[in-house]
């Protein structure tokens, strides 16, 4: 036996644990708010791509209303970075009252939703990053240890709890 050694590593497994190109691992996909306070989180597969993966973390937020009434499900804008240009998507949302603020990649010509004036909203990305910044500082999180979902789901839980609470 070698002192600080594994002879045997474990294999990573377990749900939501997919192939990638530096291994295998999870997507943790989170939305916040204007002020990056985590709304909602979803864990996924590292294998599929961000766009396929918008609308079931949409599903996970409930914001309570001021007043009385049901949650609120859908916000207004959702501001992204390039991996969500999708036009499907931005349809999907729009049918949903949703404005989709994502730049188009480079390489697009047609740009039929278009308009400079609400790229504008596109510079506060970085609270959003800073989210994500906030996250990686949770080694549990960051490095997934757990095979199995639900206790690194809670983990995650927890995570977005403290940042919650540190931002009041």
């Amino acid at each position: 036996m070698l002192s600080g050694r594994h002879v045997f590593p474990g294999k990573k497994r377990g749900l939501a644990v997919g192939k990638t190109k530096r291994g295998k691992g999870t997507k943790c996909m989170v939305l916040a708010d204007g002020e990056g306070i985590p709304l909602g989180i979803c864990l996924a597969s590292a294998s599929p791509h961000e766009v396929t993966l918008a609308e079931p973390t949409l599903a996970q937020v409930r914001v309570p209303r001021a007043g009385r009434g049901r949650p609120r499900m859908n916000p207004r804008r959702i501001v992204a970075d390039k991996a969500y240009d999708s036009d499907p998507l931005r349809r999907r949302l729009l049918r949903r009252g949703i404005e989709l603020i994502a730049p188009y990649r480079k390489w697009k010509r047609n740009k039929p939703f278009y308009d400079g004036r609400k790229l504008r909203r596109y510079r506060r990305r970085w609270k959003i990053e800073r989210t994500n910044a906030w996250l990686g500082n949770f080694r549990r999180v960051l490095v997934r240890q757990d095979r199995i979902l639900s206790v690194f789901q809670g983990f995650c839980h927890l995570a977005c709890l403290l940042i919650t609470l540190r931002y009041f």
